[in-house]
């Protein structure tokens, strides 16, 4: 193999082509594989190991557009050092250019003309400021996009198809494709025409990786209890216990029902336990209570621990015994950790994709375990139990199913028994977890009647 690739990025590399989507699992390599087609497309013999002697090849300036922790982790530098590529101009044995910079910063090149663009992740969703720049990039220059996840929908897709002219813009996509539900008063998808069409378009851009990891998978959810009276009066009350006040909306109701799941001790026992087994974790959770409660733990074990978050951006620790601590949004994807066999997720995320990022963390080409552990820490509570049913399934799971079976369950009635209901409301008792001085607010007690009649 030349250049340090393997025999699947080789057969990749003879498949790509300038639009492609180079569709690779998480750990797969397909950064490497990227710039072995980035040499290729200038002249250079991949299959070559004697690198000096073509020195003198001309080769269009390179521009990576990647995460910002991708970028500040200087992967891509590693990634190039077989190909003696190197943004620093001292290293770098092409008489040409090489930037590496993050997505937010993608407006700055829009401007720039016959070069090649790797735009490394997938980003390129919507209609927004990201979306414009990579089309206008994708003009006039050579590109490929990378990831290990390319599209949940047929909309995802669109910014690329256009990139590559097989639409003129959204619009076009929209008129020929998209069923509008006519229900809704937003626009929603109710579904898409002309999918035999669109099989085939995203077949001639998508490139797969052949890829058999040599590592096993095991996977374990570890079930736990839960405060069940407290989950049940959230949904007969509407009462949020922790701050003392009415739950205005659907979303407040969501994250309490996930906090009296994610809270109980029995899952902290669990954790502990786990802890104990395994020397080395990496911990992903959600919510900022939940980092309250996973510091108090492994401070109170003894365990050394680092956070990668919103707050703070440290690395893997080295010692004997660790637990790095990450929050599943800001670290599911773009670094790796090949030093543990071991993710514990302390609660479960409504995304699919973002688990299986996640997951892809320790599971890497080069790391040197064989078997890899998965433990999933979930209760049983509907909330839990649902969320667990979608990932099970490989899919998303929406907040708002939940929150409407219970709206349709306890509050959904015909117009015309609407003030009968309301009656019944105003008829009721306060909650008990109302003090004297709470009961006789007007405003709390109307918003009381108000979330219990339509919610």
């Amino acid at each position: 193999m030349g250049l340090g690739l393997y025999d699947y990025q080789l057969n990749a590399i003879r498949n790509m082509k300038n639009g492609c989507v180079l569709c690779g699992g998480v750990g797969s390599g397909k950064s490497r594989t990227a710039l072995g087609y980035y040499c290729k497309e200038n002249g250079m013999d991949i299959y070559s190991n004697d690198h000096t002697s073509q020195s003198s090849i001309t080769m269009k300036d390179l521009y990576i557009i990647t995460t910002a922790r991708k970028r500040d982790s200087k992967d891509w530098e590693l990634d190039m050092a077989p190909f003696l590529l190197s943004p620093d101009p001292n290293i770098d044995i092409y008489n040409h250019k090489i930037v590496i910079d993050s997505w937010n910063n993608i407006q700055k090149y829009k401007e720039i003309k016959d070069a090649f663009f790797i735009f490394d992740e997938q980003r390129v969703v919507g209609s927004g400021v990201w979306v414009k720049s990579f089309l206008k990039i994708a003009k006039s220059n050579r590109w490929i996009l990378l990831s290990a996840t390319p599209g949940d929908t047929w909309s995802d897709y669109i910014p690329v198809f256009i990139a590559n002219g097989f639409y003129r813009n959204r619009t076009e996509f929209n008129n020929e494709h998209i069923v509008w539900s006519r229900f809704t008063n937003f626009p929603k998808v109710d579904r898409y025409l002309g999918t035999q069409k669109l099989n085939r378009l995203r077949n001639e851009i998508l490139v797969d990786m052949d890829f058999h990891r040599h590592t096993k998978r095991h996977y374990e959810i570890i079930e736990c209890d839960y405060d069940r009276q407290l989950y049940k009066s959230l949904t007969k009350e509407r009462w949020d216990p922790f701050d003392n006040c009415p739950i205005e909306n659907g979303s407040k109701l969501y994250y309490l029902q996930r906090k009296v799941s994610n809270v109980s001790d029995d899952r902290q026992a669990k954790l502990i336990s786990l802890l104990v087994a395994h020397d080395k974790a990496i911990i992903f959770y959600n919510y900022d209570y939940e980092l309250d409660i996973l510091r108090t733990i492994l401070d109170a074990i003894g365990v050394h621990y680092t956070e990668w978050n919103g707050h703070k951006h440290e690395q893997v620790p080295t010692c004997e015994k660790w637990a790095y601590l990450v929050q599943y949004t800001a670290g599911n994807e773009a670094w790796n950790c090949i030093e543990t066999d071991t993710i514990i997720f302390y609660s479960q995320n409504p995304s699919y994709k973002v688990l299986e990022q996640a997951s892809g963390r320790i599971d890497r080409l080069n790391t040197p375990f064989e078997d890899l552990y998965y433990y999933r820490l979930k209760s049983n509570s509907p909330i839990d139990v649902r969320m667990n049913m979608a990932l099970q399934n490989k899919k998303n799971f929406n907040s708002r199913d939940l929150v409407r079976t219970y709206n349709q369950k306890y509050f959904s009635k015909p117009e015309d028994k609407v003030e009968t209901k309301l009656n019944d409301i105003q008829s009721d008792p306060l909650p008990d977890s109302w003090t004297d001085k709470t009961k006789e607010d007007p405003f709390k007690k109307e918003t009381y009647i108000q979330t219990r009649l339509f919610y």
